[in-house]
Order: structure tokens, then C-alpha cells, then sequence
């Protein structure tokens, strides 16, 4: 196994960023535990806004250098983390970010909304088998809330899963290797409920212009669909709030990429300037393998059940 550890991670996402807001307590809890995390980030998020007024200029209508800005921000993000093992998927700028979906940019020579499935899975497929993890995280078919890279990046972690079992697939990528569990992000509706009514609480305390709405965060789907949550120990089921290590490592990360979050305690905005509760613990449903958790509870280990 080259080395690795017993336990193998794999995340696949979209742009730089969307690792931490969704997985970085997941992420961090597994690397401070000694599991091989890796990351795969599809794009370098050229497309991005840029909040600090100071750093405008990178952005595409302008100099066009918010993505190689970005690779630096993901770096410091995954050392907060402890993640040492971070890609871009078929390398650093392969594929460019569509931007939002509807807007010309999806249809710019390059951008990964664009890309041929199974050219793009055939990337992944190699990572896949050198790595050959038992868990694989990544969005659900909408990609979370609809954004084409999102959407993109869901399709191709499915399809590479697919292709890197096949004994007769491109022998030349590695040995077939199957995936024992897949997961897809997503978050209780309970959970973010009670975050935002924390949030409208706190008032003027909130250290951002405005407040958003629970269509903000993206991925939430009804308590039962839920069949996986990770958190620090001792960090309360509502989500928010959390104040043990994987969560500050979660902030700390968050913070690294300055251009597009704004972290203040137990709250941040993205390029709005709306106020979201940032969340304590992360959530799961499992839609490939089989449940390490009796039937109508909650997993709290994504290797559950799972062979190591």
C-alpha cells in the first residue's frame, strides 16, 4: 500500500475553499487521528469574488490571477488542517472554474462545467487507485445549491468511483480498486434552523452587515437523511458554537482563504456579507456501502464497518 496508513480519505471538490466550509473538522479530526486524507479540488476558482477591497485586482475581470492567489490560500488552508495531501484534479489549472451557472463563463474553452465525464473521471480514477481509500466524500447531484463546478465535481467523483473498480479499465491508471463507502455532503434541517435562530439572537453582536437564510447554506435536506455526523467530542448536536480543536482548526482554515470568507467567532460571510453560522459538526449520507451504525442511528465514524 506504499506506505499508507490503514485508514484512507478521500474528498473530491470543486474550487479551493469549499473543503474547509464543508469538511474541516471531518478533515482534520481524521488527519490528527493518523488516516491518509487526500483532497481533490477540481478547479483553482478563478471566478471568485474578492472580498478585501486590497486584493480586487486579482479577480477575472481584471488581472485574472485569483487562481493562482487561491493555491497559496488553499495550502495555508490544509496545513491548519494537518492535510498534506492536496491535488488539483488532472493538475494545477487543467480546468478552469464556469463561474455561476447560466453565465458565459461556462461555456469558456477550459472550463470544467464543459470538460468530457470520463476525460475528467480518468484523472481521478489514478488518484483513486494510487491511493485506494475506503471512504469518498463529495456533493450530491446538485453539487449542494446548483453551482455547474459543484454538479461537475459530483459527477465525476461518481463516475471515477465506477471506473476505477473495473478490472478491464485502464490498466495503465493502476490496479481496479473499489470504494467501500461513498458520502455526500449534506446538512439536518434542524441543524441549520437552530444555527440561524442563534444567529438572529445574537443581534447586534453579529459582525456583519446583514443576516442570510437557511437557502444559504447549501446541501440541507430533512433530519433523516442524515446518517452520518462527525464533531469534537462534547460539541453540542445544534451544529454552531463549538469551541474544541477540530473546530478551531475548521475556523483557522476557513480564515486561510481570505479572499473569499470572512470568519468572526462562531459566524461568517462569504462575498455577500451575510452572516451564516459556522458549523461545529458535519453531516453525511451514506449512498454507496454498507451503514456501521444500527438502523435509525447516526454513524459518527465515516469508516464504520469498514475493513482496515
Amino acid at each position: 500500500m506504499n506506505g499508507l496508513p490503514a485508514r484512507r480519505l478521500l474528498l473530491v471538490h470543486a474550487h479551493p475553499d469549499d473543503e474547509s466550509i464543508n469538511n474541516g473538522v471531518t478533515m482534520a479530526k481524521y488527519a490528527a487521528e493518523g488516516a491518509h486524507v487526500a483532497l481533490v479540488t477540481c478547479t483553482l476558482g478563478e471566478e471568485g469574488e474578492v472580498i478585501p477591497p486590497g486584493l480586487a485586482h486579482l479577480a477575472a475581470d481584471r488581472d485574472d490571477t485569483l487562481g493562482a492567489h487561491r493555491v497559496g490560500e488553499l495550502a495555508a488552508a490544509m496545513a491548519e488542517l494537518g492535510v498534506s495531501d492536496h491535488r488539483f484534479l488532472g493538475g494545477a489549472g487543467r480546468f478552469r472554474d464556469s463561474g455561476m451557472m447560466g453565465l458565459p463563463q461556462n461555456t469558456r474553452p477550459g472550463a470544467f462545467w464543459g470538460a468530457d465525464l470520463d476525460e475528467a473521471a480518468a484523472y481521478l480514477v489514478e488518484v483513486i487507485r494510487e491511493l485506494r481509500p475506503q471512504v469518498l466524500v463529495t456533493y450530491d447531484p446538485d453539487g449542494g445549491y446548483g453551482h455547474p463546478d459543484h454538479i461537475k465535481a459530483h459527477q465525476v467523483a461518481m463516475r471515477a468511483a465506477e471506473l476505477a473498480a473495473e478490472k478491464a479499465y485502464r490498466r495503465d491508471l493502476g490496479e481496479p480498486h473499489a470504494i467501500a463507502k461513498i458520502y455526500w455532503n449534506r446538512v439536518p434541517r434542524s441543524v441549520v434552523e437552530e444555527g440561524f435562530a442563534r444567529l438572529r439572537a445574537a443581534g447586534e453582536q453579529v459582525p456583519f452587515p446583514g443576516v442570510g437564510s437557511p437557502g444559504d447554506v447549501p446541501g440541507v435536506v430533512p433530519d433523516e437523511r442524515i446518517t452520518a455526523e462527525i464533531g469534537d467530542e462534547g460539541d453540542d448536536e445544534a451544529g454552531s458554537g463549538g469551541s474544541g480543536a477540530y473546530v478551531a482548526a475548521k475556523a483557522a482554515a476557513m480564515r486561510a482563504h481570505a479572499t473569499q470568507i470572512a470568519v468572526d467567532g462562531p459566524f461568517f460571510a462569504l462575498s455577500n456579507d451575510l452572516a451564516q453560522p459556522l458549523f461545529a459538526r458535519e453531516y453525511y449520507e451514506l449512498v454507496v456501502g454498507d451503514p456501521g451504525a444500527a438502523a435509525g442511528e447516526r454513524e459518527r465514524d465515516l469508516f464504520a464497518g469498514v475493513g482496515v
